[in-house]
Order: structure tokens, then C-alpha cells, then sequence
């Protein structure tokens, strides 16, 4: 495995737009469900539990191992807002832009989501699987951490005692998702729909989703 490719794939500085969105958490802190680091941690696990692990994840492991436009196609129908489809949308054609930049073929499809494009560069440097999972997961965490940082706002020594907690799971989820059977997968997370679509309106924030 080349770790420093999996390291640049999963690094913040990634030039795909990740940090301008923060996929309902902004909507949440709206609204108050978010007001602190205990809360913070809370939304973020809640949101990893019931829709990364149980979707995303999975999704993305059959990417990895069997590449199929399915795939692709039920994640993007799996978004619940059009703000959360725009974003994984966005995200997977910016990928799939430096990755042609970088000598990777593109993928041949209409719209790319974003774990279908981290897929495809996976493969494509012989990167282990689960070690890819891990680290798409980790840099989720990432983002939505430092989304708290900047909206709710939490200072660095939260948001590193908040990637401690919550990152000692991702070995775990990453090894439930690979086993999980397709008829299992779920993204039942209604509040983060219903705040989602009003984050559409909201009048004041930072950002995108």
C-alpha cells in the first residue's frame, strides 16, 4: 500500500471544496440543536452512526471492490436534499478533475459522487481497501469537526478531545461496513433531511450545505 498517497487522498488540503461544507450541522446549530462541544459531538456521531456507517461506507467499500455505476447511482439517490446531492456532486467532479490532472483515467458517467471518484483513485494506486475506508471516514470526522469549530464556535483543544472519542470507532464501522449485506443498508436520519432542506433558506451562514 502507498501511504502517502492515501494520506494526500484523505488530507484536508484536498482541493475538492470539502471545507465549505458542513452537511446539516450548520442548519443544526441554527436551530439550536447544537450549542457546544458535548451537543456537537453528539450531531456528529448521531450522522456517523445512522448514515455514514450505514450507507456511505458500505457504498463506498463496493466501490472500492466492484466498481459498478449502481453504486454511484444509489448513493446519489440516497442524498436527502438537493443542497446534500449538490455537494457530494461538486465534490466527485473536482476530484475526478485532479485526478485526471494526476494521470488517472475518468470515469464514464454523467455525474460522479464523491466516494465513486475516492473509489476510482483507490484502485487505480493499488491502495488497501480497508485502510482507503478508514481514512474516508477519518477525513469526514474531520471536516464535520472542524465545521463545529467555525459555527458553533468550539476552540481546538474540543475539537481534538471530540476526533479522539469519535475517531477511536473508525477501524470498528469501517469492518461493519465491508460486511455489510445490501439489503442492510440504511440512511434513516430524518432530522438532518428536515434540517438540511432549511439550510436551503437559511438566511446567515458560512456554509454550502
Amino acid at each position: 500500500m502507498s501511504l502517502p498517497k492515501l494520506l494526500q487522498l484523505a488530507s484536508p488540503t484536498l482541493p475538492v471544496g470539502a471545507y465549505s461544507y458542513s452537511q446539516g450541522l450548520e442548519a443544526a446549530i441554527e436551530a439550536g440543536v447544537v450549542t457546544d462541544a458535548a451537543s456537537a459531538q453528539s450531531w456528529i456521531g448521531d450522522v456517523l452512526e445512522h448514515s455514514v456507517a450505514s450507507m456511505e461506507a458500505p457504498l463506498l467499500s463496493r466501490m472500492i471492490e466492484r466498481p459498478d455505476a449502481r453504486w454511484n447511482d444509489l448513493f446519489l439517490a440516497s442524498r436527502e436534499t438537493a443542497e446534500l446531492r449538490a455537494e457530494t456532486v461538486q465534490m466527485g467532479y473536482s476530484l475526478a478533475n485532479l485526478l485526471r490532472s494526476l494521470g488517472i483515467d475518468s470515469l464514464e458517467l454523467d455525474e460522479i459522487s464523491f466516494p465513486m471518484a475516492f473509489a476510482h483513485a483507490v484502485r487505480h494506486w493499488g491502495i488497501d481497501p480497508r485502510q482507503a475506508l478508514v481514512a474516508y471516514l477519518w477525513a469526514w470526522l474531520e471536516n464535520q469537526v472542524m465545521a463545529a469549530v467555525k459555527a458553533v464556535p468550539l476552540g481546538q483543544t474540543d475539537a481534538q478531545k471530540m476526533l479522539l472519542a469519535l475517531g477511536t470507532g473508525l477501524e470498528a464501522i469501517a469492518e461493519r461496513a465491508a460486511a455489510l449485506p445490501e439489503d442492510e443498508f440504511a440512511n434513516y436520519t430524518p432530522r438532518l433531511g428536515i434540517l438540511s432542506s432549511l439550510h436551503e433558506t437559511q438566511y446567515s451562514r458560512l456554509f454550502r450545505s
